[in-house]
């Protein structure tokens, strides 16, 4: 089914205006990860991996299906622990600031079954916030009413998560990153499997996220919706083979190192063959992810 929903913006495409100055504690980088090697069981998903994000950013990660894109987002939202190196996210762990990071994962891991509505989704995202009975209180509905306004889902707010359209359900989920009023939005395939104009205004959203300082890290295999939406691209397999503006995104030589080789190049153009098929994070539920692998 077609999402309607119509544009968040009134259908206004153009970026929204960056502040003169990003806000950051001291300075202190948004996301750093220095000599992290991690994985699954006895396999490493990503090695010697150092990066560096500044508050404010609006990151895309692009790389092979199994190139630890995943691994990557889990890593700094503290679902996946290191074997080795180390991670500060916000000026810590990622464990003492869990409360300040929004983490949406893809929507196969996503259990569409679940009896929840659309409002208890985006409720989610105050859990943090919540009091020791957490019980929702006047602030906490209001913010969650805001964010489902923003991503135009108010009034579809009582329905069941699963009988919504792909795209109503990425809305969804990003308005529960919006009611936690998170510093650091982590957004596996945010986009994948909608059609283009809820990518527009999902991105919109993100762009006006990270406008107003806040740090935005998307996974995507959408190299030309990179190229239009974020302003930096990190290419991953199993180790960082690119960090800069979105121009690499046409250098044929960063995309076959990125792809290990796996790019046709016809005249400036660069065509990616990818296997779709295969991926970096174990299979199965999402609790896999909360459990740290044996050390090679």
């Amino acid at each position: 089914m077609a999402d309607l929903t119509p544009s968040v913006d009134g259908g206004h495409r153009e970026a929204p205006a960056r502040p003169a100055e990003t806000p950051a504690a001291g300075g202190v980088p948004a996301i750093e990860l220095r000599g992290v090697t991690a994985g699954y069981d006895e396999r490493a998903a990503v090695e010697s991996v150092d990066l560096s994000i500044p508050a404010g950013s609006l990151v895309a990660i692009f790389g092979p299906n199994g190139g630890g894109k995943t691994t990557l987002l889990k890593l700094i939202a503290g679902l996946l622990q290191p074997w080795s190196g180390t991670v500060r996210v916000l000026g810590g762990a990622p464990s003492e600031v869990a409360h300040r990071i929004a983490y949406v994962p893809q929507a196969e891991l996503v259990d569409w079954a679940f009896p929840v509505s659309v409002w208890d989704v985006a409720m989610m995202g105050r859990f943090a916030r919540l009091g020791p009975l957490h019980q929702p209180g006047a602030a906490d509905r209001a913010a969650v009413s805001g964010a489902l306004d923003r991503v135009g889902m108010l009034g579809v707010a009582t329905t069941q998560i699963g009988r919504l359209s792909g795209g109503q359900r990425r809305r969804a989920f990003l308005a529960r990153a919006i009611a936690a009023e998170a510093e650091l939005y982590l957004l596996d395939e945010p986009v994948t499997g909608v059609d283009v104009p809820t990518q527009e205004d999902l991105m919109d959203l993100l762009a006006a996220e990270s406008a107003k300082g806040r740090t935005v890290v998307a996974t995507t295999h959408d190299l030309a919706a990179a190229s239009r939406h974020f302003e930096r691209v990190v290419g991953v397999n199993r180790r960082i083979h690119a960090d800069g503006p979105v121009s690499l995104l046409s250098d044929p030589d960063v995309l076959s190192r990125t792809y290990g080789g796996h790019v046709l190049v016809i005249g400036e153009r660069g065509v990616l063959l990818d296997d779709a098929h295969h991926h970096d994070s174990e299979r199965g539920s999402e609790r896999h992810f909360h459990e740290p692998g044996p050390r090679r």
